[in-house]
């Protein structure tokens, strides 16, 4: 069953060319994703950036290197230039751009300095990214980080095809610096080659960190030891949590982020929009969101989960069942990268950043939360699961 994000994009990759023609408006033409290109030779001298001055470390050293700062709410950018999951339309654009400035207020308040911004090559074949590099040109560099990912598809096995898909997406940001470079998901070989092109990208000057998508305990620990031989931090590990779906605080992989150092970033902490308590039998999530929710609608402790966040959100002036689930996120040391399409939507996911869930109303939620079975297991995701090349367990939850 199509249940989350990562099969999404995936999924569109292989059903881009029925559903958009592979016409002009894409960034990628079949050609590009079929055949690696040349691109346009983009360093940190033409970016006007050092590059960066890379330290050997031991191994054996495990304490954390020096990396980057961030703010504790991001915003995901899957949805924008999502046509196949998401129904993006051109005719969005204008919303978009008031999502993105509405963001951009976050870094202005005196309080956090920088708005983040999360996208990949595949969102949208590329549309996020160029939307993101198109609003962002109004904004000072300084208050914004953006994050994007490197696509580890089949054909690309050299250290270079990251160096290279890295200049491609600095092309369509703006031709400005990327503040956090990740890898999007284990590939079922050339992993090493891949750190080592997060290594060069860094050393290049063409991104400020490094992380993963998607990783388990054995492959973030040996990402972490390749990065730490050439005095690289992995800054972070961006995996699935929510409510709904609770697996890597359970077999072990939150807390190998916490020994090393690596700041988890979680994605769809409203479980697609599960955990905000908008849908109903009678008004559904459509397209395959809708699957989703039936499966979970089955059951009553879907229902007691809802009703348990309302009356939570009930205690706080203002709050809704979607902030206590950004919240819980929050508590448990992430930083949630929630998805917004809407003026409501953004203002909402930032509100949960004007209060906190108390200790009793975390463990009310982890409570509740482990009688309802997860909307997908780690089965169900398309990741490899190990390193066909070397053995190495790639992923876990």
């Amino acid at each position: 069953m199509l249940t989350m994000h990562n099969y999404s994009f995936i999924l569109s990759l292989f059903a881009a060319s029925a559903v958009h023609g592979w016409n002009n408006q894409h960034p990628f033409s079949r050609r590009q994703f079929y055949q690696e290109v040349q691109t346009t030779a983009i360093t940190a001298a033409t970016l006007g950036l050092p590059q960066q001055a890379a330290v050997a470390q031991s191994t054996t050293n495990t304490a954390p290197l020096t990396s980057i700062s961030l703010p504790p709410l991001g915003l995901g950018a899957w949805a924008w230039g999502d046509s196949l999951f998401w129904g993006y339309n051109p005719k969005n654009d204008a919303e978009l751009q008031q999502v993105f400035d509405y963001a951009m207020t976050q870094s202005n308040n005196g309080i956090y300095t920088t708005t983040l911004f999360d996208t990949a090559e595949l969102y949208g074949l590329g549309r996020s990214e160029l939307l993101i590099g198109d609003f962002a040109k109004q904004y000072p560099p300084e208050q914004i980080q953006i994050a994007t990912k490197f696509a580890p598809l089949p054909w690309r096995t050299q250290p270079q095809s990251v160096v290279q898909a890295c200049q491609a997406s600095v092309k369509r940001l703006g031709n400005r610096p990327i503040d956090l470079y990740q890898i999007h998901f284990p590939g079922a070989w050339s992993n090493a080659e891949y750190w080592d092109g997060l290594a060069m990208a860094y050393e290049q000057g063409l991104v400020k960190a490094v992380g993963v998508s998607n990783y388990g305990v054995d492959a973030l620990r040996a990402c972490h030891a390749a990065l730490a031989q050439r005095g690289i931090p992995l800054a972070t590990n961006q995996i699935q949590m929510s409510l709904l779906y609770r697996h890597p605080l359970e077999n072990g992989l939150a807390q190998a982020c916490q020994d090393l150092g690596v700041q988890i970033l979680s994605y769809s902490p409203l479980a697609l929009g599960m955990l905000t308590g908008k849908y109903t039998p009678e008004r559904p999530p459509q397209g395959p969101r809708k699957l989703i929710f039936e499966k979970l609608k089955s059951t009553p402790d879907y229902d007691n989960l809802l009703r348990t966040m309302q009356e939570i959100a009930d205690g706080h002036v203002g709050a809704t069942p979607a902030q206590v689930a950004l919240n819980w996120a929050r508590a448990k040391g992430t930083i949630p990268i929630p998805g917004a399409r809407t003026l409501q939507q953004v203002q909402s996911n930032y509100g949960a950043l004007q209060w906190s869930l108390s200790e009793g109303e975390v463990k009310a939620l982890d409570l509740v939360a482990a009688k309802v079975q997860t909307f997908n297991q780690p089965q169900d995701n398309p990741f490899p699961t190990v390193d066909k090349n070397t053995g190495l367990r790639m992923y876990d939850s």
